[in-house]
């Protein structure tokens, strides 16, 4: 390849990077996520072999997102041929192909990862209470789980959420957004 559009150690990164919230993101569209990691995989070959460029992070992100959506739904454009060709409809294609939805489903994945990152920034003993939490676990679970007291679990919630508050703070119009959104 002459001249490519990345470096390899370029690729690496936005291959790691982004990868898990692309294979979540095409997920979302396929409901498989073996398949989902497929079709990402397939994305970034074929960025890689035709040497597409990009240069900017914010135009590369975009083009990914893009490229793994109509990735996703040509897969299940065959899978609905398919089908019906075995006398079974395939729902929901049109939903998937709009604009809404897809930008829906870009913000969903993108403050996931957003939340994911700040819980994860946090010492491991909040970190996991807050995650327990998350899975609707009581704090008396919680507390089972982890062999603490209930008040130490209690007061390492309070204290998590005290330090997510600041790293989450510039992202509350995007929560709301979403939570208007469901």
């Amino acid at each position: 390849m002459n001249n490519p559009a990345f470096t390899l150690k370029e690729f690496k990164e936005i291959f790691e990077s982004l990868y898990p919230s692309l294979c979540l993101f095409a997920n979302t569209y396929v409901k498989d996520i073996s398949v989902a990691k497929d079709l990402v995989q397939d994305v970034f070959i074929k960025i890689w072999e035709s040497n597409v460029k990009l240069k900017e992070k914010t135009l590369t992100k975009a083009y990914l997102y893009t490229s793994v959506k109509n990735k996703c739904i040509d897969y299940l454009k065959s899978k609905r041929v398919r089908v019906i060709n075995k006398q079974v409809e395939v729902e929901g294609l049109d939903v998937l192909e709009s604009e809404a939805h897809f930008n829906r489903e870009v913000i969903l994945i993108e403050a996931s990862q957003i939340i994911h990152d700040a819980i994860n920034s946090l010492p491991q003993k909040y970190s996991q209470v807050v995650l327990l939490s998350m899975k609707n676990l009581t704090n008396k679970e919680i507390a089972e789980v982890l062999s603490l007291n209930i008040n130490t679990v209690k007061a390492h919630k309070k204290i998590a959420y005290q330090k997510l508050r600041p790293l989450l703070k510039g992202y509350y119009y995007l929560f709301m957004l979403i939570f208007i959104e469901m």
